[in-house]
């Protein structure tokens, strides 16, 4: 049962939040340019100011009495404004300045500018005018159109700036569009799903997913099959699994498969920032559905709108996409009816959905798509090497065994990425070393042939390495060594590469042995060294979550066996045990691995002169292979399936290396002989 947590507002009154609305911030701001429009003074554009027309006798006599504040005079025109101070405007306008605005003007015509300006610098010297003296050059010509253009210009400005607003709400549609069609749905509609041109023959493993999709598709062609025998057509179906397994590419296939009428978009398309819209996007998606049914809708990343709904809105829940969610809910299984409309959704977080959208009769099948196992991945293989030109040492087989853990998408990258490795070196065909480079490339990242190492850093670095090599030698369930190399890839200086069996269950011994190899970098720089570095550092951070893990979660520890303290609350803040389970899990998780790392130092101590030769071929060449460390430790005392494959494989590989290495010593012979002939 989920822990409540306490409400400091209990039995008072429940505070209403505002909901934040971006359209009031617009319509304010456009509000107050047109109230400063309107309210403006001065002369400048906009101003709205009373006036009145006055005889050069009458304006002569208002400067004598003192009642001018400012002139500017109008060359071109020969006119002049006299702007009146406020305590003399009664006297004038035989109003008060709230009809008159605060800076009433004078318009007077003159016969010379220079009578002006001597008048008033007699006036100036009799202390009666003390303002200020401006000029002007507007031309006549305006009229009243002119005048009307100018008054207007503001307003037409913010016109302007209103209707790109509303152009930008409606997605770029035109003024009145953008306005009702900012609450229209997004989703790209297919009229024929066929027009994808995907089946589910292009959808490689997945063979359970692909039957549950199936049903879907005949429950499309053939209804009268199910609902004869009293079946109902399935509401929706959610597609869980991680990132790049298909899940986006067997909804397509769906649509191809049942040929109808299929409405694509993405979870995020329903949020936007107005109050309101993604709650009308959906309405207005099922609205469309409903016209073309029977048809198929898909969201994609459907966790962007279908989060689980904050039980405590104080927490900062968002109004917004809850509303949308609440009307997602509504229209997959509400008071209406939806039939022949079939949801299908796709999420890597399942755990985040909301308990409701999850329930049946709103997706009523959960589709696990996990990532491929061994004969899966042969499969997605065999579809991404069709437009390739391989060449003959290509065995799909081993390729699949090389990329555990690696998903369609994965795979996908990694056929590309052999086919660019080839190209690069002119090759005419795509071989096996371009698929391993690949590999290589993907898992360690950017080969670094520029990266300057010293002597002592170089074999700091092949004594770490080989530490992991023998480690994982001689302990029953690590991993099979497939090479060791000490070349630098991304931010790692060395790496060791291992093909891992598929195991459903881990056990503790075999957990523990891995926990082993991984500190044997460590243990051999300490015991061949004598200090110790920071290239250990992903090593110990791998090691202490695989202990916490066991601890914590799996219940592998003596002093808290059996427990687990695992919990998948959103908003738990706190650990779901105490400080002093806590101080325990840390004893037990240094305990475990300071045992292990006791017991790989042990081992290098034994083998030390193996380890000692290892690291010296790896410092010589680099690069060593599984064959190497055979020589040199004998047959693995503990074999796999996994192992006999690879043994033969690598004994092809060293073959071919072989011949090559003789071919280029053959080529650089032959050339030597024909360079003095030049």
């Amino acid at each position: 049962m989920e822990k409540q947590r306490p409400n400091n507002n209990a039995g008072g009154p429940k505070m209403n939040m505002p909901k934040f609305n971006m359209n009031w911030i617009y319509f304010v701001a456009i509000l107050t340019l047109a109230m400063l429009y309107m309210t403006s003074s001065g002369d400048g554009i906009g101003a709205s100011q009373a006036h009145t027309e006055a005889s050069y006798t009458d304006f002569k006599a208002f400067v004598e009495r003192g009642y001018a504040d400012k002139i500017v005079v109008n060359k071109n025109q020969n006119t002049l404004k006299m702007y009146v101070k406020a305590e003399h405007i009664r006297d004038i306008f035989k109003q008060g300045h709230q009809q008159t605005g605060t800076s009433p003007y004078v318009d007077v015509e003159i016969g010379s500018v220079d009578q002006v300006e001597q008048f008033l610098d007699k006036m100036r010297e009799e202390k009666k005018f003390t303002g200020k003296l401006s000029y002007e050059n507007k031309r006549e010509g305006g009229g009243f159109f002119g005048d009307l253009f100018y008054s207007l210009l503001p307003l037409l400005i913010i016109i302007g700036l209103w209707m790109l607003l509303f152009r930008r709400m409606g997605g770029g549609a035109g003024f009145g569009g953008g306005m009702f069609s900012v609450g229209k749905s997004k989703a790209k509609m297919y009229e024929k799903g066929g027009e994808l041109g995907i089946t589910f023959k292009d959808v490689a493993g997945q063979a359970g997913a692909k039957q549950e999709m199936q049903e879907i598709v005949d429950f499309l062609k053939n209804p009268q099959k199910y609902t004869e025998l009293g079946g109902k057509i399935p509401k929706g179906a959610l597609l869980v699994g991680p990132p790049g397994t298909g899940k986006t590419l067997l909804a397509k296939a769906v649509a191809g498969e049942a040929g109808v009428p299929f409405f694509s978009m993405s979870g995020s398309d329903f949020v936007e920032m107005f109050v309101g819209v993604g709650a009308s996007r959906v309405r207005d998606l099922f609205e469309q559905a409903k016209q073309k049914a029977p048809c198929i809708i898909f969201i994609d990343e459907i966790d962007a709108v279908g989060r689980a709904r904050s039980k405590n809105p104080a927490m900062g829940g968002n109004d917004e996409r809850e509303n949308t969610l609440n009307a997602l809910l509504t229209e997959m299984d509400g008071f209406g009816t939806n039939s022949g409309i079939i949801t299908l959704a796709a999420t890597n977080r399942a755990d985040m959905l909301d308990s409701a959208l999850l329930r049946a009769g709103r997706f009523d099948r959960q589709i696990h798509v996990d990532l491929p196992d061994l004969n899966e991945r042969k499969e997605v293989f065999a579809v991404h090497l069709k437009p390739l030109k391989l060449a003959d040492d290509v065995d799909i087989d081993f390729l699949a065994r090389q990329t555990p853990g690696f998903s369609g998408a994965d795979i996908a990258n990694v056929c590309n990425e052999a086919a660019l490795i080839a190209a690069r070196f002119n090759r005419e065909k795509v071989g096996k070393q371009d698929f391993l480079d690949a590999v290589d490339r993907i898992i360690g990242g950017l080969e670094k042939k520029t990266k300057v190492m010293t002597e002592s850093e170089k074999r700091s670095i092949a004594i770490h390495e080989a530490g992991h090599a023998t480690i994982s030698w001689f302990t029953e369930f690590a991993n099979p060594l497939v090479k060791v190399s000490i070349v630098p890839r991304g931010q790692a200086l060395g790496a060791a590469w291992y093909l891992p069996e598929e195991r459903v269950l881990q056990t503790k011994e075999a957990m523990l042995d891995e926990m082993c190899s991984l500190l044997g970098g460590r243990a051999a720089e300490e015991l061949f060294i004598g200090h110790i570095s920071t290239g250990a550092m992903n090593d110990l951070e791998r090691t202490t979550k695989q202990a916490y893990g066991m601890i914590a979660y799996a219940g592998m520890s003596e002093k808290l066996p059996n427990v687990c303290y695992y919990n998948n609350a959103e908003y738990q803040f706190q650990k779901p045990y105490s400080e002093t389970t806590a101080k325990i899990m840390d004893d037990e998780v240094l305990r475990m691995i300071n045992e292990q790392y006791d017991r790989a130092k042990r081992i290098l101590t034994e083998h030390k002169e193996g380890h000692a030769q290892l690291a010296q071929i790896l410092v010589e060449r680099e690069v060593i292979f599984a064959e190497d460390v055979e020589k040199i430790f004998g047959k693995r005392p503990w074999t796999s399936r996994a192992e006999e494959l690879l043994e033969a494989q690598m004994r092809a590989d060293a073959e071919r290396m072989a011949e090559e290495r003789g071919k280029q010593l053959e080529l650089e012979a032959k050339e030597a002989k024909e360079e003095p002939k030049k």
